[in-house]
């Protein structure tokens, strides 16, 4: 089977289950080219060797979710390593150790998933294989493991002045697989990740206390960046999703977390985390309300929009995005016909008409009370199932047969789709 039919059954597979697909994203994207060109530019930037970050505001149906797959998915294309956060409870902005955590145990290349072993090998074996090739040791050679061991600690040793952890972690790492202690490599890797409640034996060897904390959290982070690019990366993208959820908590805990965004924007801007990109998602009230960036004015002056008018300006600090509109669905329904038709078989489009695309879409967007954009994940859904039955039943007509049941959906609706579907229109 090729590549691209692989990723076609893939995409597929994944709208049947409501899902964003994990790849092939620019087969479905429709109304970014501006955005995906802006953000392009911005990891190129990044892999040069700056640092670049954007906020993403827009309500539920604007493509939040989906423009960030898709940024995630252009970095990884352009060599980057990728991470993606949700703030929640478990997450919240207030506190950088789990966002730090998040990112680490996130971590995500063109080819794994889950990476965060395989860019540390990658960078151990990139020091190895300088060593073996320059000062002429052997595999077996003693003085290779004496040699990985000073490298890796003289490649953070401005990190170890302010944190020595970060180095002493790695070390256990090395030492631990070239002794074949896979149990105390993995809890190096683990602490190294920021994991809570690491055994005592890893302390011991490494001798650190304590764990990833508020303090070190940004400095292994900066630390760590170095890894990502001697191991053969551009750089990271880190993706932060849902910071509107910063609004729901006491006024201290806002306080602190829009203070760790500022922290992240002073950084990027001062230059001190070259070769990173963010990437910020929120709703409007988070950019504009009352508990939002307005009540740290250093914060909001930073991200606000200057100049506003009706032509967008994805240039500034943030893009926002338009609610999806009819237009829109149309085009991504062709695009899904198109993908269907390399995952399964050409579609029928005698039965699957322009015309019952549009009578389809109609019909489900009335049963949420004309709210399209609410509707592409539930539509979309909805759309390959009939795509299906045409390719497994010749005498199947959606055009009599398709009827949107609003109680059959219910069971599977993201809350902002359920509120939709109960208010009485």
């Amino acid at each position: 089977m090729d590549g691209r039919k692989t990723e076609s059954i893939g995409i597929i597979n994944a709208l049947r289950r409501g899902t964003v697909p994990a790849s092939g994203l620019e087969r479905l994207a429709v109304g970014l080219s501006v955005e995906e060109e802006v953000i392009g530019r911005q990891l190129d930037f990044a892999a040069s060797g700056g640092a670049d970050i954007k906020f993403v505001c827009g309500d539920y149906g604007s493509g939040k979710t989906f423009l960030v797959a898709r940024a995630l998915e252009i970095a990884r294309e352009k060599r980057f390593v990728t991470a993606h956060v949700m703030i929640s409870a478990d997450t919240p902005l207030h506190k950088e150790s789990a966002l730090y955590y998040r990112i680490l145990s996130s971590l995500r290349t063109a080819e794994h998933e889950n990476a965060l072993k395989e860019i540390v090998d990658d960078w151990i074996f990139a020091i190895e294989e300088r060593i073996i090739e320059v000062d002429g040791v052997s595999e077996e050679d003693e003085a290779l493991k004496t040699g990985t061991v000073e490298r890796i600690e003289a490649a953070l040793a401005d990190i170890s002045a302010v944190n020595p952890a970060l180095a002493a972690a790695l070390r256990v790492y090395y030492t631990a697989n070239c002794a074949g202690d896979f149990p105390l490599a993995q809890a190096a890797l683990g602490w190294l990740s920021g994991e809570p409640h690491v055994g005592r034996r890893f302390r011991q060897a490494a001798g650190v206390k304590g764990e990833v904390d508020e303090v070190s959290a940004l400095v292994f982070l900066r630390g760590f960046m170095r890894i990502i690019r001697a191991a053969g990366y551009a750089g990271l993208a880190v993706a932060v999703d849902e910071v509107e959820t910063v609004q729901a908590l006491p006024s201290n805990l806002r306080a602190k977390g829009y203070g760790n965004l500022r922290q992240i924007v002073d950084a990027v801007d001062r230059g001190e985390m070259p070769h990173c990109y963010f990437l910020f998602t929120g709703t409007p009230a988070f950019f504009e309300g009352s508990k939002g960036i307005r009540s740290l004015p250093p914060l909001y002056d930073r991200l606000k929009i200057v100049g506003a008018d009706d032509y967008a300006n994805p240039l500034q600090a943030q893009i926002r995005l338009r609610p999806f509109d009819l237009q829109k669905l149309e085009e991504a329904a062709l695009k899904v016909c198109e993908v269907y038709a390399d995952a399964a078989a050409p579609v029928d489009r005698n039965r699957v008409s322009h015309r019952f695309m549009q009578g389809m879409i109609d019909r489900v967007t009335t049963g949420f009370g004309g709210r399209v954009d609410v509707i592409p994940r539930i539509f979309l859904r909805e759309f390959v199932d009939v795509l299906d039955k045409c390719g497994l039943y010749a005498e199947y007509d959606p055009a009599a047969a398709y009827a949107f049941d609003k109680e059959k959906v219910k069971g599977d609706l993201k809350e902002e789709e359920e509120a939709v579907l109960e208010v009485e229109f």
